[in-house]
């Protein structure tokens, strides 16, 4: 299939159009290198041993959308392109929506322009907000709590939308957990600019003594070490979840939702005491007050990914610390 991928030279995407290339697709990258590096281009051809389509360009720009596509002819696309922090669209939820729901539409506008009636979107647990029961399943109530979430959730609405209209049409969803890892070869991770919002970038920076301490926000929360739980998920079995949702799209709804996750709680506590284990260096903590908005667990059933799409996790938590060190200590400035 020819796949062109949305924000394809970020982290998850990144480590998707490598499995993609290495499962005989083709691929087409749209990035505006906004959150990520042209440096990784490369590397994805390095790994992968194909070559790839590359154009920076912001997907809000629909006419140059539309030429990328018609020159291309994609049989589907995968939406990563977007911006991903929960404090900054707090902060600035105008440029949130900007981005994440203007120019999805934007995209949208031009796969009809071509009659592209495949989509595969990137979106987030986070529009689940607080849970009713856990583990979360497909049919949880969706409540998100911060205008990151709020702009996914109006993006499947956008899609479900899309997909009525034409039952040829297929809009997968993908609900992540929380992806940690890298590519075991080092050659691509996660490289994050400024300060941290995920979990596993500040510990390996803490690590490789970028930064002098973990700030842990709560440890007290009604769990069994007291810190938050999560459902944290290797990148690369994510990248492949994607590439078996691309090939099983045919046999799915018009619009589906597949949660995305190890179907295993771990603690912050936990993580942190397995990446010790798997980098041999003591992570120096603090721990500080809860953050608003944080909640005690998360975790999802991956049954359902499994029956529609044939995939379940095979990476566990101490593979997920080994390759995060293992790219971090081989690129201590990301890809700079």
């Amino acid at each position: 299939m020819k796949v062109l991928v949305t924000g394809g030279a970020g982290y998850i995407g990144s480590h998707t159009c490598v499995e993609l290339l290495v499962a005989g697709h083709d691929v087409c990258i749209v990035d505006d290198l906004s959150n990520s590096h042209i440096e990784v281009i490369d590397r994805i051809k390095r790994l992968s041993n194909k070559d790839l389509i590359f154009n920076k360009v912001d997907i809000r720009n629909c006419i140059r959308l539309e030429k990328i596509l018609y020159n291309f002819k994609p049989d589907a696309v995968i939406h990563f392109a977007g911006l991903k922090a929960v404090t900054e669209s707090v902060v600035d939820p105008i440029r949130y929506y900007d981005v994440n729901v203007s120019g999805t539409i934007s995209l949208l506008k031009a796969m009809n322009s071509i009659n592209c009636i495949n989509l595969v979107f990137s979106s987030s647990a986070t529009v689940y907000g607080n849970p009713d029961y856990l583990p979360y399943d497909e049919k949880h109530n969706t409540s998100p709590v911060n205008p990151y979430g709020r702009t996914k959730l109006m993006v499947e609405n956008i899609l479900n939308d899309w997909s009525y209209l034409d039952n040829k049409r297929r809009a997968s969803v993908l609900r992540y957990f929380n992806p940690v890892g890298a590519h075991p070869s080092t050659l691509i991770g996660e490289d994050p600019s400024g300060i941290p919002n995920n979990l596993m970038p500040y510990i390996t920076q803490v690590a490789i003594g970028k930064r002098d301490y973990l700030n842990i926000y709560g440890n007290d929360y009604e769990t069994h070490d007291g810190t938050g739980i999560r459902d944290y998920i290797h990148v690369v079995d994510l990248a492949k979840a994607h590439v078996a949702t691309i090939e099983k799209q045919h046999a799915l709804y018009p619009f589906e939702v597949i949660n995305i996750g190890s179907g295993e709680g771990t603690s912050v506590l936990e993580l942190v005491k397995a990446f010790e284990l798997a980098s041999g260096i003591k992570i120096n903590l603090i721990i500080s007050d809860r953050r608003d908005g944080d909640l005690a667990e998360t975790w999802t059933n991956p049954d359902f990914a499994f029956n529609k799409i044939g995939w379940k996790a095979k990476l566990n938590i101490n593979d997920m610390c080994r390759d995060s060190w293992a790219w971090q200590k081989n690129n201590p400035k990301g890809y700079t």
